[in-house]
C-alpha cells in the first residue's frame, strides 16, 4: 500500500471498516451455529424451519462478503476486478430482498398458526415452504440477471477501479432499469410490511383475547407476541435503503450500515422461536388456544 492510498483513508471510511468488521465478527459465527441447528436438530419438518434455514443462508452469503467492503474501506482502494465488485453488489441486494421475503413467510406462517391452527394445517407444510422458498430465489435470480448488465456497464464506464463510492457506482440520481428496479422493490417491500403489519395485528388480538390468569400460557403468548414485533423491527431496516436510494443515492452509504446489520439480528429471531415452535407447533398452540 503507498503513501497517496493511505492519505486517501478519510475517517468515516475508518469507521465504515470498523463497524463492518464487528458485523462480520459476530454475524459470521451467529448464523453459522443457528444454520447448524436448524439443520442439524430440526430437520426442516417445520415450514418455519424451512423458511428460516433460508434467511441463515441469506445472512451468510451476506457476511462473506464484508471482507471486501472492509479492506475497500481500510485501504481506500478497489483492486478486485468488476466482477467481483457485481457479486458483492448483487449478494447485497440480494439480502435485502431475499430477507424480507423470508421474514415475511415467517410472519404469515405464524399468524396461520396462532388464528387458524386446524384450517391451516394442509397449506403449512414444509412442501409448500420449500415451493415458496425457491420461487423467492428463481425471481431474485431473474432481477440479478436484469441489473448485472446495467451495473457492468456502469462499472466499465469508470476511468479507475471503483465499487462502493456514491453507493455502488451508480448515477444519482437514479435513472433507467435501476431506478425502475427500486421503485418496483418499494412498492413489493412497503406491500410485504403491511402484510407483516396485518399478520402481527391479527395474531395479537387472538392471543388478547385468548389470555387467562394462567401464567404459563400467559407467558407463551408473551413469547409469541414477542417473535412477532422481533419480525416487525428486523423487516422495517430494509426500508430505508431503497427509499432514501430512489431519492438521493449519494448520501444512502450510512444506511448500508444498518442494513448489513440485519444478519447479526436475525439469530434473535431464531432464538426466540427454536422452543417455542420448531419443537412442537401443535402441542404448543393448542395450548396457547386452549
Amino acid at each position: 500500500m503507498n503513501t497517496s492510498n493511505i492519505t486517501n483513508v478519510t475517517t468515516e471510511d475508518r469507521v465504515y471498516a470498523g463497524i463492518f468488521s464487528l458485523i462480520m465478527v459476530i454475524g459470521l459465527p451467529l448464523n453459522a451455529i443457528s444454520l447448524w441447528i436448524l439443520l442439524r436438530r430440526h430437520s426442516l419438518k417445520s415450514p418455519n424451519a424451512v423458511f428460516m434455514v433460508n434467511l441463515a443462508l441469506s445472512d451468510l452469503l451476506l457476511v462473506f462478503t464484508l471482507p471486501m467492503r472492509i479492506h475497500f474501506h481500510a485501504t481506500g482502494e478497489w483492486t478486485l476486478p468488476n466482477g467481483m465488485c457485481l457479486i458483492i453488489t448483487m449478494f447485497f441486494r440480494t439480502n435485502i430482498r431475499s430477507s424480507s421475503s423470508f421474514i415475511t413467510f415467517i410472519s404469515v406462517d405464524r399468524m396461520l398458526a396462532v388464528v387458524y391452527p386446524l384450517r391451516s394445517r394442509n397449506l403449512r407444510t414444509s412442501c409448500n415452504a420449500w415451493k415458496a422458498s425457491v420461487l423467492v430465489w428463481v425471481i431474485l435470480l431473474l432481477m440479478n440477471i436484469l441489473e448485472s448488465v446495467d451495473f457492468l456497464k456502469q462499472l466499465n464506464n469508470h476511468t479507475h477501479p471503483t465499487c462502493f463510492e456514491s453507493y455502488e457506482s451508480e448515477k444519482c440520481p437514479l435513472e433507467g432499469i435501476r431506478l425502475r428496479v427500486i421503485q418496483f422493490m418499494i412498492v413489493i417491500l412497503v406491500t410485504m410490511l403491511l402484510v407483516n403489519i396485518v399478520c402481527t395485528t391479527m395474531v395479537f388480538r387472538t392471543l388478547h383475547r385468548h389470555l387467562s390468569g394462567d401464567s404459563p400460557k400467559i407467558n407463551n403468548k408473551m413469547n409469541v407476541m414477542l417473535i412477532f414485533a422481533i419480525n416487525l423491527i428486523l423487516y422495517a431496516i430494509f426500508l430505508p435503503v431503497p427509499i432514501t436510494m430512489a431519492m438521493d443515492c449519494a448520501h444512502v452509504k450510512p444506511l448500508i450500515c444498518l442494513t448489513v446489520l440485519n444478519c447479526c439480528l436475525d439469530p434473535l429471531l431464531y432464538y426466540f422461536s427454536f422452543d417455542q415452535y420448531i419443537l412442537g407447533d401443535r402441542a404448543i398452540f393448542c395450548s396457547l388456544l386452549g
